[in-house]
């Protein structure tokens, strides 16, 4: 009987692997190193491999791809009901396998190099945001216990630290105020750092026609072309905008039953920083449509004495994430309502 799915149990160094015939019956259970792993699989006939998005999966997905394989990765939350009883490593690649032979199942977008390129070096720029702002507020937090009051928020902190250091009546000690004078130096450093990588992102951005198209869209700048551009990728594996939309979080969640249909707030399923983006994005637009008369702006500000200004949020970077799918699926250039 001839091998038709598999599915992989992705680990650091050891994989399970389980396979079945296209009657649902299992043929291959193998516990794989890694080493072994693709020289298993070159020994195969094409098949359909899947594994849950996981970190690594794209690397070993293009791998099995050159193989000859149809490698797809399967978001977790769809491969657990399919565990029957506890959970392992086999049963874990047997739930995978199942749930790549239903005809509905959605999979999710594997990303080449370029794609992961730009996706480390957003990331690598977050982080050093995290640190700058950790920083700011361990200093503030260490400074309130001698009696020094900064406002809350980066740019109060770098203008009042160089008169807080300078200052030889308050009750900073010795010792303290070389610490302080070393985090305010760690601050300038990072401060540096995001700049150099915020030009990169710049650059990467410039040498995509696709980000140039999407930096067009009101509320949309580099840092969210980007992340969508690396994130995504293809934006035809999603059938329409609203797919698109629903992936990013940003529909009401449903538990209806019978004639009773009950909506909520957004999913906020998908990715929470491009999510949070476009949602800032968003809010930037609202704040400058209260002086404006175009159409859009219009609309705007009715939604706003409508359905408030949160809701009126959430739907503006639905409306973008709709906008921005029919700008990467077509690749036609953003025309602003007359």
């Amino acid at each position: 009987m001839e091998l038709t799915t598999i599915g992989i149990d992705l680990a650091k160094n050891v994989f399970q692997v389980h396979g079945m015939n296209a009657q649902g019956k299992t043929i291959v259970r193998k516990r794989l190193s890694r080493e072994k792993f693709l020289t298993f699989f070159a020994n195969l006939p094409p098949c359909l491999v899947a594994m849950e998005a996981f970190g690594s999966s794209n690397f070993w997905a293009r791998h099995l791809q050159a193989l000859g394989h149809d490698a797809r990765l399967i978001s977790p939350q769809f491969v657990k009901p399919y565990v029957k009883t506890n959970k392992n490593d086999l049963n874990d690649a047997e739930a995978i396998c199942e749930a790549a032979t239903r005809p509905q199942m959605r999979f999710v977008p594997m990303k080449s190099i370029e794609q992961q390129h730009i996706q480390a070096v957003r990331r690598v720029r977050q982080l050093l945001v995290q640190q700058r702002t950790a920083l700011v507020n361990q200093a503030r937090g260490l400074l309130r216990e001698y009696g020094i009051f900064i406002p809350a928020g980066i740019r109060q902190f770098r203008h009042a630290m160089p008169g807080v250091l300078e200052d030889a009546e308050n009750e900073l000690t010795d010792l303290t105020r070389q610490l302080m004078a070393d985090l305010y130096q760690r601050l300038l450093e990072l401060d540096q750092q995001i700049a150099d990588y915020e030009r990169r992102i710049e650059e990467l951005s410039r040498e995509r026609p696709v980000c140039q198209r999407m930096e067009k869209v009101e509320g949309v700048g580099v840092l969210t072309a980007t992340a969508l551009a690396a994130t995504v990728g293809d934006a035809k594996v999603f059938k329409n905008g609203r797919q698109m939309s629903a992936w990013l979080g940003l529909v009401p969640r449903q538990h209806s039953s019978g004639e009773h249909n009950r909506l909520f707030g957004i999913s906020k399923r998908g990715d929470i920083y491009l999510r949070s983006l476009l949602l800032h994005g968003a809010r930037s637009v609202l704040l400058r449509c209260k002086h404006k008369t175009d159409p859009k702006s219009r609309w705007l500000q009715r939604l706003i004495e409508r359905r408030g200004f949160n809701r009126a949020c959430v739907a503006l970077a639905n409306k973008n994430a709709r906008t921005l799918w029919a700008l990467m699926a077509h690749g036609e250039d953003y025309r602003l309502a007359a």
